[in-house]
């Protein structure tokens, strides 16, 4: 039989234990993908949802074998289960992470990724529906101070301009030849000549995505609903869930009238992020997802004012 472990002994902590033949500091150490319940606000009052979350701390200390990652566990589960994520929060779960590790980091960081429910409403019917939004909220500590970011992936529809043009193009290649020999004619005939396939063309259009990453203002909140409305009122042809036959109607006017490449998205959204003084500077990465051919069109854009940030295309 194992002997009964005596309570009163000391379990062992190898992590403390000084390994020089091996010091060095490194650059982060912690958890990634740990699943933890939080709490978001939004229109419909908060959310309890599923979340993966990343926590880490520098190794400062050279000398020491790791740092406690149980530590970082239980200070996230103590915050995030118990209040609704803020910046505050963020603030604290970091400012907790250094003091239970003040002999061997300086540094601290976090990232919370979870989905985002939000009930949007139909274009033209009394219908509503939910929306999915995939959310990234992070913060961190180190020598600039605390910085806050807020990640969202937003969807919408794109009309490409220069198919349309095309389309048109036929269109009228086929007035012509329908009508050419008929003199003048009536409105009732055009009318009738359109319901009855004279659009012999239609521009190609695709689902889109504009990826937007914002870094907060000191004193911001976390404006997830208000940054999603400002971007889906920039490109004007968000994807929608309840969807009546009005509604696609109306969906399909919304894309006949904002005509877009990806560079007309990705402008349009710049100008919206701009104007925001909640937000400090920001990256957004609009694809679309041709139906023309297997490959995305892509653009990027920033404000560029924080060091360190890079609209980069692969991000």
């Amino acid at each position: 039989m194992n002997p009964i472990p005596d309570p009163r002994t000391a379990l062992p902590d190898v992590a403390s234990e000084a390994q020089s033949a091996q010091a060095g500091t490194l650059d982060w150490v912690g958890m990634d993908a740990i699943e933890m319940p939080v709490v978001f606000g939004g229109p419909e009052g908060a959310q309890r949802v599923a979340a993966r979350v990343a926590a880490f701390v520098d190794l400062a200390d050279p000398e020491a074998r790791g740092i406690h990652m149980s530590r970082l566990y239980l200070h996230l589960e103590r915050h995030l289960s118990a209040e609704a994520l803020s910046v505050a929060t963020l603030r604290r779960v970091l400012r907790d992470f250094l003091d239970s590790h003040a002999a061997l980091s300086r540094r601290a960081l976090l990232r919370i990724r979870f989905e985002h429910l939000v009930r949007r409403p139909a274009l033209a019917s009394a219908h509503s529906g939910w929306r999915s939004y995939p959310v990234e909220i992070g913060a961190r500590i180190d020598e600039g101070g605390f910085r806050a970011e807020l990640a969202v992936d937003v969807q919408y529809s794109s009309t490409c301009p220069a198919s349309a043009a095309l389309a048109r193009q036929l269109i009228q290649q086929r007035f012509e030849a329908d009508f050419t020999a008929r003199g003048a004619v009536a409105r009732e005939a055009v009318v009738a000549w359109i319901g009855a396939g004279g659009i012999v063309a239609t521009p190609h259009a695709q689902r889109s995505v504009a990826k937007v990453r914002v870094r907060l203002a000191q004193a911001a909140e976390l404006p997830l609903i208000e940054i999603i409305d400002r971007v889906e009122d920039a490109v004007q042809t968000p994807v929608q869930t309840a969807v009546k036959r009005e509604d696609e109607q109306a969906f399909a006017l919304r894309n006949g009238q904002n005509l877009m490449f990806c560079e007309d998205a990705a402008r349009r959204i710049r100008q919206a992020l701009d104007s925001d003084p909640r937000i400090a500077d920001f990256v957004v990465r609009v694809a679309h997802l041709e139906s023309l051919h297997p490959h995305d069109a892509v653009a990027v854009a920033s404000k560029g004012v924080a060091d360190g940030w890079r609209a980069d295309p692969f991000a």
